[in-house]
């Protein structure tokens, strides 16, 4: 039985489209007080991890997403490159119908809120992007609960940029 493609359009994130999920940050003036659009973080379940990551062109479609409920995740690349991510709203249980996909302007980050499916970052055409993450030190050892939504669904996503 082969699966099927579902395909996502990706609008470019901003504030509005993408506060069921969690935040998008955009440069401000150095001299701005801290207020509701800086990063809304929580990192104080372990010791946080801010780090950069090296992608190899992962492309536009997955069949897994992810979540970490002890820890909010920032994301953003690195050189003002345009990326892709895939995310469904905090929920014990994904509902594979509220997937929805966005695209990440270069000079953007996004901040995860607990619990926030995401599958990504994604991209086509460069090489390798990279990404600094902002997570917990073992997020991805002790707080990563996975769905193969091949097996579960019978479903694969593709981004349509």
């Amino acid at each position: 039985m082969s699966s099927q493609l579902r395909q996502l359009k990706a609008p470019l994130v901003e504030a509005e489209n993408f506060a069921p999920y969690g935040q998008a940050i955009y440069p401000a003036p150095d001299d701005k007080p801290f207020d509701s659009q800086d990063a809304q973080l929580v990192l104080n379940q372990g010791q946080p991890r801010f780090y950069l990551m090296r992608l190899l062109r992962p492309g536009l479609k997955f069949s897994q997403i992810t979540r970490h409920t002890r820890c909010t995740q920032c994301l953003g690349s690195l050189h003002g490159k345009e990326w892709f991510i895939a995310v469904a709203p905090p929920a014990d249980e994904l509902q594979v119908d509220g997937i929805q996909a966005f695209r990440v302007a270069g000079d953007c980050f996004i901040k995860l809120e607990l619990g926030t499916w995401h599958a990504g970052p994604y991209f086509d055409g460069e090489e390798f992007i990279d990404f600094y993450n902002l997570e917990l030190a073992d997020t991805n050892i002790t707080n990563h609960e996975t769905i193969d939504l091949l097996q579960t669904h019978n479903l694969e996503f593709q981004i349509i940029p």
